[in-house]
């Protein structure tokens, strides 16, 4: 993975400040040592679930299904997996109906995922697949140990796995989370977690992306009150549900009040997918507003050759350039033409160009964004970790279900 800035910043004393707050951050925060982890158990577990499970559901909101929705929606286009995985994540009745007539409820698995074990969205729509399906087997519940919910499967014969301590639900995904769908579906776990611990080692080796994650959170920190708006923009397909997790992670991770002054700051997140929101939305960070920052991601190798065919249409004689151009060639120079577009209009922007549709890729994107988003959220002065203001929502919900 090559990440390019095309901003400026000398400011060593911040950067090595904002390293050495990591640093100690690592002993206490979860997620940092989980490319390391032993995924043996995991494996173990998915030669459990029997052959004839042609389908594995997840029963999840938020950091419980994004994650592994991203590195799944990631790897498909490219790889003939075992299973396909479904996506409860959302009370909309038509979508839960949806998705039930595309599955054999016989031929699937379901993880129920909930960190606190009472998750509002998550046990409605846990109570009405269970009202279809009640036989034990065809769950299997990750949560904290001891919760409410380790309580209810245990008393209904149901297997239960856990969450390693201290590790949020947004940066959960190269858990058991995010590693037991992904396994079962017959993603390279593994290779995961070497995507992810090429990025840890250059970050806290000293190594490149030392070097560009602090430059690149302290820009983003200096200025996040001028630039207030990130944008991601991808030019593939199979980076939209990527975009989806970032905008979670950003967003429920940086807007915060400060812990040091009654201020509320934060970064808003916005994904784009290019290049068709080139129709959409590169009008307005041209000529719009100068509140946004852009990075953009790009793939080499997309593993696909196909090519415009050399036809020449009628009164679009014009366009015969196009043709014999491979699409994967196309979609670049559409991404490079934006990319000197906004150049020359000053913009603060970064590309990130990752060589081709793998697991190793994606597992070191997820690790290189998690570790981004633990840096800004130490420069901008947040709690990175915690969600006061979506707790708030939980409460008063509780409250109309009670009343």
């Amino acid at each position: 993975m090559k990440n390019k800035l095309y901003f400026k910043l000398k400011n060593k004393k911040v950067q090595e400040e904002a390293f050495s707050a990591i640093c100690e951050e690592q002993k206490h925060i979860g997620y940092y040592a989980l490319p390391e982890q032993d995924i043996s158990p995991i494996l173990s577990y998915a030669q459990t679930i029997p052959e004839h499970i042609e389908s594995i559901a997840i029963i999840g909101i938020g950091g419980s299904s994004l994650g592994a929705k991203a590195i799944y929606e990631f790897i498909k286009p490219t790889k003939n997996l075992k299973r396909k995985l479904y996506f409860f994540e959302s009370t909309d009745p038509l979508n839960i109906t949806t998705l039930l007539s595309k599955i054999n409820l016989e031929h699937t698995h379901f993880l129920v995922i909930s960190k606190s074990g009472t998750t509002v969205e998550t046990f409605s729509i846990y109570k009405y697949i269970y009202s279809l399906q009640n036989s034990p087997k065809s769950y299997t519940f990750i949560t904290d140990p001891n919760s409410p919910l380790e309580k209810y499967a245990q008393d209904i014969g149901a297997t239960v796995l856990h969450l390693p301590d201290n590790v949020g639900g947004r940066f959960s995904v190269l858990s058991t989370v995010g590693l037991v769908p992904l396994a079962l579906s017959g993603v390279d776990i593994q290779s995961l977690l070497n995507g992810a611990s090429t990025i840890k080692k250059s970050f806290f080796g000293a190594g490149h992306m030392k070097d560009t994650l602090l430059k690149k959170a302290v820009f983003y920190a200096r200025h996040h009150e001028q630039y207030r708006i990130n944008c991601i923009f991808a030019y593939s397909e199979t980076l939209k549900y990527f975009c989806e997790w970032y905008v979670q992670l950003w967003g429920e991770s940086l807007g915060k009040r400060q812990r040091h002054s009654a201020f509320n700051v934060g970064l808003t997140p916005i994904g784009l997918i290019g290049p068709k929101d080139q129709h959409s939305f590169l009008q307005l960070l041209i000529d719009g507003t100068r509140n946004k920052s852009v990075t953009f991601i790009k793939i080499e190798d997309f593993q696909d050759d196909i090519i415009i065919p050399d036809i020449s249409l009628k009164h679009l004689e014009s366009l015969n350039n196009l043709n014999n151009l491979p699409f994967s060639k196309l979609i670049n120079m559409q991404c490079d033409s934006v990319i000197e577009a906004l150049i020359e209009e000053d913009i603060p922007l970064d590309s990130i160009t990752i060589s081709n549709v793998n697991e190793d890729n994606i597992g070191a994107l997820i690790y290189y964004y998690e570790i981004l988003t633990s840096l800004v959220g130490e420069l901008i002065d947040v709690n990175t970790y915690d969600q006061p203001g979506v707790e708030e929502g939980k409460i008063i919900l509780k409250k109309k279900l009670s009343s």
